[in-house]
């Protein structure tokens, strides 16, 4: 059992969670990930690490709650204890060699772009991070980003906060005022890191993306995690997260995570039935 030493609400329906596991905290990598499971029959949930204290030996994951998974984890509370936590898994984002980057981060994905953006930038490449979220009630991580970031830009789509528009919008602006980028690096949502690609491709700029796909048991064994990447069958938990944005074939991965939407959905909706039959007079 790994005990829950933290629990934050950071905006929305978005939390993070340190979980004590200094096995995993002493060999994390920015963009590795874990699997986890709230209890003995839970569904298995992976997340790229958020952040590790080596001292204290604890390891920081930020999850959105989307579905059945995610819900029994947000009801776990701080000295509760998750069932499993396994990791680290993946490969490493590789930012050796980088000399000035931009780290665009969506929603969530925040969570994960920021240790990427602070490794950047703690190995002296100028990093440029540009963050979305819907709205002003959903940004977080906005002061953390500040403090690694050369140049930062936060938009939201309905302009409550920051800049009014979505990350393409200034990443092209960015890259029209004549920035220069060895890399772009996406993380976040499957068809934000579609456009973000499809943006860079016309630019000609090489640009990574990490993936996360339905994965069960993390090891390549399954193969639930399988995508196309050039014309080849990848694996996300083995070969990635990280892969070449102008490579992967989006259509098909956004395809197979939408084969369990209409299930996810009955199962909120009897959810929310028994509850409402459960506090009836």
């Amino acid at each position: 059992m790994y005990r829950i030493v933290a629990k934050t609400r950071l905006s929305g329906n978005a939390s993070r969670m340190e979980v004590l596991s200094p096995l995993i905290a002493r060999k994390a990598l920015a963009g590795q990930f874990i699997i986890l499971r709230a209890g003995e029959h839970s569904e298995r949930i992976p997340l790229t690490i958020h952040d590790v204290d080596t001292e204290m030996g604890t390891v920081s994951v930020v999850y959105q709650v989307v579905g059945e998974g995610t819900r029994e984890l947000d009801q776990l509370e701080s000295g509760d204890s998750l069932h499993d936590f396994v990791g680290p898994l993946g490969m490493p984002t590789r930012t050796e060699g980088l000399n000035k980057v931009c780290v665009v981060g969506g929603g969530v994905g925040c969570a994960i772009a920021f240790p990427v953006a602070r490794k950047l930038y703690e190995k002296g490449c100028e990093t440029h991070n540009i963050i979305g979220f819907r709205s002003r009630d959903l940004v977080f991580l906005e002061k953390e980003f500040t403090r690694v970031s050369h140049v930062l830009r936060l938009m939201t789509d309905d302009g409550s906060h920051g800049e009014h528009g979505r990350v393409t919008d200034a990443l092209e602006d960015l890259i029209r005022q004549g920035h220069v980028y060895d890399q772009v690096i996406a993380i976040g949502p499957l068809v934000m890191m579609k456009y973000v690609s499809e943006l860079t491709r016309r630019y000609g700029i090489k640009t990574i993306v990490s993936m996360n796909p339905i994965m069960v048991d993390g090891t390549g064994m399954c193969g639930g995690c399988r995508l196309t990447v050039g014309g080849q069958i990848k694996f996300a938990c083995v070969d990635g997260p990280d892969f070449d944005g102008h490579q992967v074939d989006f259509d098909e991965v956004i395809s197979r995570n939408r084969m369990y939407e209409d299930y996810e959905q009955r199962h909120r909706e009897e959810n929310c039935r028994l509850l409402q039959q459960e506090v009836r007079p």
